[in-house]
């Protein structure tokens, strides 16, 4: 797996938005918590760097992005190398359709 230098804080964000919405609860939180860390071990990590930033400021300029979803795909453009290709997850619909644009296999995954 493969992931963004900000991946955790992103997924730290979406966790509380759901603890505040009480669709988790402490508990819930404390478990997804608990396996982001686990996956945090086994990951790779891209790190930032002023290529990929210039990357993601190319790809705003060509797809219906917001600035960290464009960071977020320069980044597996980096790793992959281009034109890209492996799988790409998420569960954003511009993110979504701009990976595939990018030549990504945009996997499905549940909520």
């Amino acid at each position: 797996m493969v992931v963004w230098w900000t991946s955790p804080v992103e997924c730290a964000s979406a966790f509380a938005r759901l603890e505040r919405e009480s669709v988790l609860g402490p508990r819930g939180v404390a478990a997804a918590l608990e396996l982001l860390r686990q996956l945090e071990r086994r990951w790779y990590v891209v790190e930032p760097s002023s290529g990929l930033r210039d990357l993601a400021s190319q790809l705003l300029r060509v797809h219906d992005l917001r600035a960290a979803d464009a960071l977020q795909l320069a980044a597996a453009c980096e790793w992959s190398g281009r034109p890209a290709s492996g799988a790409f997850l998420t569960f954003d619909g511009r993110l979504s359709a701009a990976a595939q644009r990018e030549g990504f296999t945009v996997e499905p995954i549940e909520p």
